[in-house]
């Protein structure tokens, strides 16, 4: 027998999610969620206006770019960060090193992202042998170390951009997963989506229409966190020669190109250094803020 409320929650179910007005706005008065859109504004802004930002091409490797010892020049009016141990101008390779740094960033994450999703929901609303055979492989590759796992997974391919983003997204989808699994298994017994299914609507609708609206704010901040991971993974990869390989400029293979001379020219490894620390704990700010504003329950946790 239909329940006489099955007809009141599924039009409460059909009901659009209000839109989370002065996201933006209160995202914007936290001082440290500004810093950090700042900081992601100005690298942005860095690595689209690079050519113009910087006269030198980034694998140029100028006759007055090395000392006549033949040792990198420090920071001065010519070369404001210095050049490499091959005369190269450190700042700009940086620059170029942004963009592969915000493309493997961005790509990477959003693959990870949508593999994380299309698990966790197909798991968490399916369940029965489908959750339990998708949930297990998930704890399978949770049991391996996602650099270690990176390391193999780009041993096997021929290291480029697109190759170590695609590593990248196949190691880091897991934790995504496992957040949207719990969040999707919790909507699925709720009241609402009972009623959906009482009036006889199909999976696809159910999906789509009621519970991903409902995990759009876990989505957004998983992705905003994820990005900083997957940028310090492609910087350690780059340096330990697995990465994206030289002479694309990246932040990593910056390292590890002029890590000989870390002490006689230090400034080869800080500034590349200060980069990734600087656009990794810039997307740790924003994530971390946009959780408190869309899910105060979270707020605190990891």
């Amino acid at each position: 027998m239909t329940s006489p409320i099955a007809p009141d929650l599924a039009a409460t179910a059909r009901m659009p999610l209000k839109p989370r007005a002065g996201v933006w706005r209160r995202l914007v008065q936290r001082r440290l969620a500004l810093l950090g859109l700042v900081i992601v504004a100005v690298v942005v802004a860095g690595a689209i206006l690079a050519p113009w930002l910087t006269g030198y091409d980034p694998n140029e490797q100028m006759f007055d770019g090395l000392t006549i010892e033949g040792s990198p020049l420090p920071p001065n009016a010519k070369f404001w960060l210095g050049t490499d141990l091959l005369g190269r101008d450190l700042l700009t390779r940086i620059l170029y090193g942004a963009r592969t740094s915000l493309i493997i960033g961005i790509v990477a994450n959003g693959i990870a992202l949508f593999i994380g999703t299309l698990v966790g929901v197909a798991a968490g609303y399916f369940r029965g042998w489908v959750g339990s055979v998708l949930m297990r492989f998930t704890d399978l590759m949770m049991a391996f170390p996602a650099l270690l796992l990176a390391i193999c997974l780009a041993a096997v391919f021929q290291p480029s951009l697109w190759i170590v983003a695609m590593v990248i997204a196949l190691v880091n989808w897991v934790q995504t997963a496992r957040v949207i699994y719990t969040e999707t298994s919790s909507l699925a017994e709720r009241e609402f989506i009972d009623a959906e299914r009482t009036i006889g609507a199909s999976a696809p609708r159910i999906l789509f229409r009621h519970i991903l609206p409902h995990l759009l704010p876990t989505i957004i901040v998983w992705g905003t966190l994820g990005i900083s991971t997957t940028v310090l993974l492609e910087a350690t990869l780059s340096f330990l020669g697995i990465g994206v390989q030289p002479p694309t400029a990246s932040w990593g293979n910056i390292i590890f190109e002029n890590q000989t001379y870390f002490q006689a020219a230090p400034w080869l490894v800080f500034f590349p250094g200060a980069a990734i620390l600087a656009l990794a704990l810039a997307f740790n700010l924003i994530g971390d803020a946009l959780r408190d504003i869309l899910d105060p329950t979270q707020r605190g946790r990891a």
